[in-house]
């Protein structure tokens, strides 16, 4: 799937909209133009005394409200630096919204847009590594995240951060085809959750080997040639179609994010039984027993593009330079 290069991200949008809860509206943050679904509604937002700025979701047109709460509400208890855990929730019979703290960052069809195309390897790697590390730590929780796309993966001066936590279980239930839903990125969504299927972390991993494929060519699903001849393997292997034959979480962040060869690793714990497989022996755990140091060492100086790194800095200062909107009594004035 092509991913179309075009527009640079959520201008403030031309025609006044109301407050989302707590927080005043200043901009969108997703490029409607880009022809990549997006599974929510996205807003940068201020509160009424300016002192906090906020990333605001609220869920798409038609979409199930309860589900989508049930969804931002699990996402709480996610952990990793790397993650986009909700902080605030609609209260209950309001309409439904949740939010988590701003930090300047573009989705990844945007970098695409900015970029002028295909993300450098360096980049691409160092992205895999902070995402496969997140999902490692949350499958260590048992939290499936079960909404990895390219519109998920927010890049940001210090590294991503993946949201859209349970996007394909808030649009439709287990046992109803998903394929096709609005919000759901074809190419990103695993087959098994297509038809209906419970999702798995296995299916993480489907869907993380199709966002890092369209962040190092453009396509969700590209043909095996397309891709750098470094990442062939890793790729085409999370995208095998049996999700027993899929590469484990800790095969891939020792492929994306190698030991260095004096490096000493501790033992993994072991989990549960019933539980998600904990992190493979050859994978470094720090003193919490999650894997963050392997990703932190790829996202070091130059890991994004200049040209993405100045678009953060302009989207900061824009949102510095905003005034909160009037309220209507004030506008009819």
């Amino acid at each position: 799937m092509h991913a179309p290069v075009a527009g640079t991200g959520g201008r403030a949008r031309s025609g006044a909209m109301g407050p989302i809860g707590p927080y005043a509206v200043l901009r969108g943050l997703d490029d409607e133009t880009s022809g990549i679904p997006v599974p929510e509604q996205r807003f940068i937002g201020r509160s009424a005394d300016g002192d906090r700025t906020v990333l605001i979701s609220v869920p798409l047109p038609g979409a199930d409200p309860g589900r989508f709460l049930a969804e931002a509400e699990a996402s709480r208890y996610l952990l990793g630096p790397w993650s986009s855990p909700a902080t605030e929730l609609a209260a209950p019979g309001d309409a439904p919204w949740y939010a988590r703290p701003y930090l300047p960052a573009v989705p990844l069809p945007t970098a695409l847009a900015l970029y002028g195309g295909p993300l450098p390897e360096r980049t691409v790697r160092a992205l895999g590594a902070a995402l496969v590390e997140t999902l490692i730590i949350g499958h260590g929780q048992n939290l499936i995240h079960a909404g990895v796309s390219p519109a998920a993966v927010l890049l940001a001066a210090d590294g991503p951060r993946l949201t859209c936590f349970g996007a394909v279980r808030a649009a439709a239930e287990d046992g109803t085809p998903r394929s096709g839903l609005p919000g759901l990125e074809s190419g990103s969504l695993p087959p098994e959750q297509a038809n209906g299927g419970r999702p798995h972390p296995m299916g993480d991993v489907y869907a993380l080997g199709a966002t890092l494929a369209y962040a190092a060519t453009g396509y969700t699903v590209p043909e095996r040639e397309e891709l750098p001849p470094a990442l062939r393997t890793v790729i085409t292997g999370c995208l095998s179609r049996d999700p027993a034959v899929r590469p484990r979480p800790a095969e891939l962040l020792d492929a994306l994010s190698p030991l260095a060869d004096d490096a000493t690793s501790a033992p993994a714990p072991q989990a549960p039984a019933g539980s998600a497989a904990a992190p493979s022996p050859a994978t470094v755990l720090d003193a919490a027993g999650n894997p963050a140091g392997r990703a932190a060492a790829t996202l070091g100086p130059g890991w994004l593009p200049g040209r993405i790194i100045a678009a953060l800095a302009r989207q900061s200062a824009e949102l510095l330079a905003a005034t909160l909107p009037l309220p209507p009594a004030a506008r009819q004035d």
